[in-house]
C-alpha cells in the first residue's frame, strides 16, 4: 500500500503543514481522567469507551496533545472500526503544566508505563494496541524494545519517528525547516516560562540566546532530565537503538521526503532481517500528513495503521 498525495499537496512542506493547520477532524467524544504518576505528578487521559474488550493508545508528538488533528483524526477511525481508544497526554500537554520540574521527552518511557499499568489494574481489556506519532513514535518503539513482551500488547504502529534524535535535530534546523523549529521553540519556551511561575530556581535568563532545539535541550530538557547534555540524552532515547530488542509485530512508516527525519531515520539494514520490525517508507507524505480526500475523512496513515492492526 504505498501512498499517493493529492495534487495540490505538491511539496514535502504542503504535505506537512496542510493536516496540521488546514485539517478540520470535528469533535471526538473524549472523556477525561486524571491519574497520579508515582512521582506525584498527573497524566491526562483521554477516553473513547464503547464496551470494546480492544484498546488503541496512542501517543502524540512533540508540543502536540490529543487535540491534534492528526490524534483526533486516528481515535475517530479506530472507534469507527471498534475499539475503544485512549489518547493520552505528556506531561504539561492536557493545557495545565504539571506538578512536577521535569517535563516530557522522547524518551520519558515511565509515563507511557504509568498509563499502560493503569490501564491493566482498572480496565479488562483482552488486547492492546499502540501508536505514536513522531516523538510519540520514538517513545512507542523505545518502550518496546526496553521491556519483556507484554502479551497484552498484541502490535504497533508509528508514523515519521526521528529514529535518530541528533541528526533529526539537526535536520530540523536547516534554514529550509525554520517554520517549524521556530514554532517548537516558541512553544517550549513559553512552557519554561509557565514551569519558572512553579520553579523561580529554573532560569530564563538565557532563553532569548537560544535559536536552535538542541540548543534547548541542552540547556534545559538533557539537564531536567538527569542528562549530561543534548548530546548523551539523544543517543540514550533514540529509539534507533531498541529496534533489535522489539518482540511485538511492529510497523514504522516514514515518508522518504520528511523534512524532519536524516538519512539515519530509515534504517532498512536493521530491519530487512528483523523478525517482529516492518519499516515502510513511502516516497511521498512530509511529516504526519499522509493527506487523503476519498475515504469519507480518513487519511492514509488512519487506514494504513487499521488495516495492519487488523491483519
Amino acid at each position: 500500500m504505498n501512498y499517493k498525495a493529492p495534487l495540490f499537496l505538491f511539496n514535502a512542506h504542503l504535505e506537512t503543514i496542510y493536516p496540521s493547520l488546514i485539517r478540520r477532524v470535528g469533535t471526538v467524544p473524549y472523556v477525561r481522567e486524571r491519574i497520579t504518576t508515582p512521582d506525584d505528578d498527573f497524566l491526562d487521559l483521554d477516553w473513547i469507551r464503547q464496551g470494546s474488550d480492544r484498546l488503541l493508545i496512542i501517543s502524540h508528538g512533540l508540543e502536540g496533545n490529543s487535540t491534534r488533528p492528526y490524534v483526533k483524526g486516528l481515535a475517530r477511525a479506530a472507534s469507527a472500526t471498534g475499539y475503544d481508544v485512549l489518547a493520552w497526554n505528556f506531561r504539561g500537554c492536557s493545557g495545565e503544566i504539571n506538578r512536577q520540574l521535569r517535563f516530557y521527552h522522547s524518551g520519558a518511557t515511565d509515563d507511557l508505563d504509568c498509563v499502560i499499568q493503569h490501564v491493566k489494574e482498572n480496565y479488562k481489556y483482552s488486547a492492546l494496541y499502540l501508536t505514536g506519532f513522531s516523538l510519540g513514535g520514538n517513545l512507542t518503539l523505545k518502550y518496546l524494545g526496553e521491556r519483556s513482551t507484554d502479551p497484552l500488547i498484541r502490535k504497533a504502529v508509528v508514523f515519521s519517528v526521528p529514529l535518530h534524535l541528533q541528526s533529526s535535530c539537526e535536520k530540523i534546523s536547516l534554514p529550509g525547516n525554520w517554520i517549524y523549529a521556530n514554532r517548537f521553540l516558541k512553544s517550549l519556551k513559553l512552557k519554561v516560562m509557565w514551569k519558572h511561575q512553579l520553579f523561580p530556581e529554573l532560569d530564563i535568563q538565557v532563553l532569548p540566546r537560544i535559536r536552535t532545539i538542541t540548543q534547548f535541550d541542552d540547556t534545559y530538557t538533557a539537564p531536567l532530565h538527569g542528562y549530561r547534555d543534548a548530546a548523551e540524552y539523544y543517543h540514550q532515547n533514540s529509539s534507533i537503538h531498541f529496534i533489535g530488542g522489539i518482540q511485538v509485530p511492529t510497523l514504522i512508516i516514514n515518508a522518504l521526503n520528511d523534512p524532519f527525519l536524516s538519512n539515519a531515520c530509515f534504517p532498512t539494514d536493521v530491519t530487512s532481517a528483523h523478525p517482529a520490525v516492518r519499516l515502510e517508507t513511502p516516497s511521498r507524505g512530509g511529516h504526519v500528513g499522509f493527506a487523503q480526500f476519498s475515504k469519507g475523512g480518513v487519511y492514509w496513515s488512519e487506514d494504513r495503521a487499521l488495516r495492519f492492526l487488523a491483519d
